[in-house]
């Protein structure tokens, strides 16, 4: 049997009663505490996640280790209820590698690199059934170690759903194995370590305020990552872009 790739690969099995339980005994077994003892993780803003209301985690992107770090830095019971964007052509053109991505994450495919409305529509679904979602608005990893321009993606599907948007930061994962799963070259030709600590911040939910647009909503949302960079790197030109 041909099993459709891309966007046309089928999700929705990876939130079964069987594919939940097996992925919660993976990441409560294996991936969260190799996680941890990898970064010496720590976490900060907690008391931003909310137990009452659907959140999009919009989280800036450095290697392919951000999905583990930031699902590690969870409460259970959240990483538990939270879809993962992870982009079509990386992960969703070979079956194996998408069906490994969707029983360990709870991965569904994004279109990251056009507008998509079936990319849109998919995970505009998981956010009214009401599960939480992690994607990364820059649309891949960074390429110079900067936050690079968001996406409108989260901006238009909070706006749809109502879903607070949690601004997340990821500080030091580029360090961590960086020449396999980083992207920029201050992490690929550095040596590569296999243990190096990792900071998780969550900072406050933003929602579309009254009269606000979802450009402007979206530029409010990329400010928010950035000023948490800003805070936590100690970096005062991060996420500054030349006009």
């Amino acid at each position: 049997m041909n099993i459709p790739l891309g966007l046309d690969f089928p999700t929705d099995w990876g939130r079964t009663p069987l594919a939940r339980a097996v992925r919660t005994l993976l990441q409560d077994v294996i991936i969260v505490p190799a996680t941890k003892y990898a970064s010496s993780l720590t976490v900060q803003g907690l008391e931003n996640i909310s137990r009452t209301e659907t959140m999009i985690f919009a989280a800036n992107h450095v290697s392919h280790l951000d999905t583990p770090l930031i699902l590690s830095s969870l409460p259970a019971d959240i990483r538990r209820h939270t879809v993962v964007a992870a982009a079509m052509d990386t992960f969703f053109l070979e079956a194996p590698k998408a069906v490994t991505t969707v029983l360990t994450f709870n991965a569904i495919p994004i279109e990251r690199h056009k507008v998509n409305r079936r990319s849109a529509a998919l995970a505009q679904r998981m956010l009214e059934e009401h599960w939480h979602l992690l994607i990364y608005p820059e649309g891949g990893r960074t390429t110079t170690g900067n936050l690079q321009e968001f996406k409108g993606g989260v901006a238009y599907l909070s706006e749809r759903t109502g879903a607070a948007v949690i601004p997340t930061f990821v500080h030091g994962a580029g360090e961590l194995l960086g020449p396999k799963y980083a992207k920029a070259d201050v992490y690929t030709n550095a040596p590569s370590q296999s243990r190096h600590h990792v900071a998780v911040t969550f900072g406050t939910p933003l929602r579309l305020e009254e009269g606000e647009n979802i450009r402007r909503f979206n530029v409010r949302i990329e400010e928010a990552v950035a000023s948490l960079g800003r805070a936590v790197t100690g970096d005062d030109t991060y996420g500054v872009r030349g006009e």
